[in-house]
């Protein structure tokens, strides 16, 4: 598959800003003692997880990817995509296990399945034209 197949969700750039001016705002910190150095470490890996994690998809799987590593989800294994109370998707699979799916959305469910070159099937008591 080539890039274009891909549908990507990250999070807010806003929150990569924020890390680089934390970052920055850090610098005289650290620079006071020696021992206040690792103050640094915290908003260098905010930037970095902002910059990384997110969900990928296209036709064959779903990627999630986290800070650290990524996990693939074949299509065939996920038996659901619903969204959570507080609106954030989540994806059940086969064996009833549930994954969250970062920077994904309740909203963004429909165009989750639309990689897939399916259909979503019509809600019940809704007409199609």
């Amino acid at each position: 598959m080539s890039r274009t197949d891909t549908l990507r969700f990250r999070h807010s750039q806003a929150i990569l800003v924020a890390a680089v001016v934390a970052f920055i705002g850090a610098l005289p910190i650290a620079d006071a003692r020696w021992y206040l150095l690792p103050v640094l470490l915290v908003p260098l890996v905010v930037a970095v997880w902002a910059w990384r994690a997110g969900t990928d998809a296209d036709p064959r799987e779903v990627r999630v990817r986290a800070l650290f590593g990524q996990r693939r989800l074949p299509w065939a294994r996920i038996a659901e995509l619903a969204a959570d109370p507080k609106g954030r998707a989540v994806a059940r699979l086969d064996d009833g296990e549930r994954v969250a799916l970062p920077a994904v959305r309740g909203a963004d469910l429909p165009r989750l399945v639309a990689v897939t070159n399916q259909t979503l099937p019509a809600a019940p008591g809704h007409a199609e034209d």
